[in-house]
């Protein structure tokens, strides 16, 4: 298969029990695993039910111990929520944890209101992200850490942990506009992106005549994902469910008297906007191959897990699309 296949993943509540949600999503992961995907990727929220995984590197150690060649990471560490030293720490360890499979991001967060509630000022929230980038950059490659900035100063503190990967675990970045995908080139990061198939191509042009000769970076392209027996049968599922995910995702926002516009409100609005692919095995199958091809992406990362979905549908789901859509995917 020329492509890789990939997950990302909200960890939105779907109202289940968090030991319960963890469980079942521990369970999905070893699918993923055996089956070949290439990475699963957490995001991080905090204070909303879109994000019940608001330590990532907590569940992701757990889903290291459970699995043996699937890549991990969080898409993306909200970095002005983290002491940059901590962190440091924090991705060495789940490297080794995972003996090279770890990968990551960094941002600075989409939330305003999550920030905020973890003392972030949306006025600093740029600047301390460029920083902390800094260091944790420098902490990872150089024998001992000094930094002096706006927001945090080191002096000559000893990085006694280093990455299991030279000279540090890959980066990734979500880039939305052309400017984004070309730094995202020009620094040689992987990317993921949401936008619609001919957009997306646009942005992915812009990112590998930034990155130049060489190498084959990987280039994400994220959809809600699910199969069913039927075309029909997958939108009785998927609909409510994507809902319930919608509902978790502007839940914050809408608290707070605000909105965020990112995402459709129902599923046939996402469909019709190239955001979800769902349906049967042989439209899922088509849908992702052209996708693909249109926006010349070399890598499927796909939402199955969303919303209230239960286990069973979502296994079920998962289960047709590694037995009979990854087969058909050119």
């Amino acid at each position: 298969m020329p492509i890789s296949v990939g997950v990302f993943d909200h960890m939105d509540s779907g109202d289940f029990p968090p030991h319960e949600l963890y469980e079942n999503r521990m369970k999905l992961i070893e699918a993923y695993d055996a089956a070949g995907f290439y990475g699963y990727h957490v995001a991080e929220h905090h204070q909303t039910s879109l994000g019940m995984a608001p330590s990532p590197g907590l569940f992701l150690a757990a889903v290291a111990a459970r699995t043996t060649r699937i890549k991990l990471g969080p898409l993306i560490y909200i970095v002005p929520a983290y002491s940059p030293l901590r962190l440091i720490e924090e991705i060495c360890m789940l490297d080794h944890l995972s003996k090279g499979r770890y990968q990551f991001g960094m941002g600075r967060g989409i939330s305003p209101f999550e920030t905020a509630y973890h003392g972030v000022r949306v006025e600093d929230s740029h600047a301390m992200y460029r920083e902390a980038v800094d260091i944790v950059l420098k902490g990872l490659t150089q024998d001992t850490l000094s930094h002096e900035g706006k927001f945090w100063t080191y002096k000559d503190v000893p990085m006694v942990l280093r990455p299991y990967q030279a000279p540090h675990p890959p980066l990734w970045y979500g880039p939305s506009n052309e400017e984004g995908a070309r730094t995202a080139g020009a620094r040689k990061l992987n990317i993921v992106m949401n936008n619609p198939r001919q957009l997306a191509r646009t942005l992915n042009d812009a990112y590998l005549d930034a990155y130049g000769a060489g190498g084959n970076p990987m280039r994400g392209l994220v959809r809600h994902i699910y199969v069913g027996a039927t075309d029909a049968e997958a939108l009785r599922i998927a609909t409510p469910a994507y809902r319930r995910w919608k509902l978790s995702h502007v839940e914050l926002w809408r608290r707070m008297g605000s909105d965020n516009h990112l995402w459709p409100e129902q599923l046939g609005e996402a469909i019709a906007k190239d955001g979800a692919i769902v349906g049967s095995v042989e439209t899922v199958a088509r849908e992702i191959n052209d996708a693909v091809a249109v926006s010349g992406c070399n890598y499927l990362v796909g939402r199955f897990a969303f919303g209230n979905m239960s286990y069973q549908d979502t296994r079920q789901s998962v289960d047709l699309f590694i037995s009979q859509v990854m087969p058909k995917i050119l």
